[in-house]
């Protein structure tokens, strides 16, 4: 593998503290080195393990290595399951505004954090089903981030949470 080719695969383990992990795609026997510096090019500086992901892979001196992400989605892993949720359909939301915020914090052992939309200081809920259903692992601490925003009976929350620079729709 020579030229920088195009794939979809999945992400097969990823440690945030390490700063690595690693891609399976079909075909390919080896392993493909998903590095911290090209996962935060594309907006994020987590992903869920058995994510979907779309992106390149380079063949370099050490091995293969994912050299730009163009998607990550969720595959598979279904909607959260909070119960401010429950009642919003896939079509609904879909119609909630993507907003930019940035996380105020998040603390993946209690299972919950909050953001705050940029120009607001009204805090965003961010439930970790959530943040799984949208394919992160966990948020940092003054990390941006875009957030569709749900008004549930006990306040704002996100809805779901997308990458700051992935496109969206």
């Amino acid at each position: 593998m020579n030229e920088t080719m195009r794939y979809v695969g999945a992400v097969n383990l990823y440690d945030p503290q390490k700063g690595f992990g690693f891609v399976r795609v079909d075909g390919i026997d080896d392993d493909i080195l998903l590095h911290a510096q090209v996962l935060r090019r594309y907006g994020q500086v987590t992903v869920l393990n058995q994510s979907e992901i779309e992106c390149s892979i380079t063949q370099t001196v050490k091995g293969l290595q994912v050299q730009e992400i163009y998607s990550i989605t969720a595959s598979g892993l279904g909607s959260a399951r909070i119960a401010d949720l429950e009642n919003l359909g896939d079509a609904e939301l879909q119609q909630l505004s993507v907003e930019p915020a940035r996380v105020k914090w998040f603390d993946a052992a209690r299972g919950y954090g909050f953001a705050n939309v940029f120009g607001s200081k009204d805090d965003i809920f961010v439930h970790i089903d959530v943040l799984k259903a949208s394919g992160f692992s966990t948020l940092a601490t003054g990390e941006a981030i875009a957030i569709r925003v749900y008004d549930g009976r006990r306040g704002r929350m996100a809805a779901e949470v997308l990458a700051w620079e992935a496109p969206h729709s």
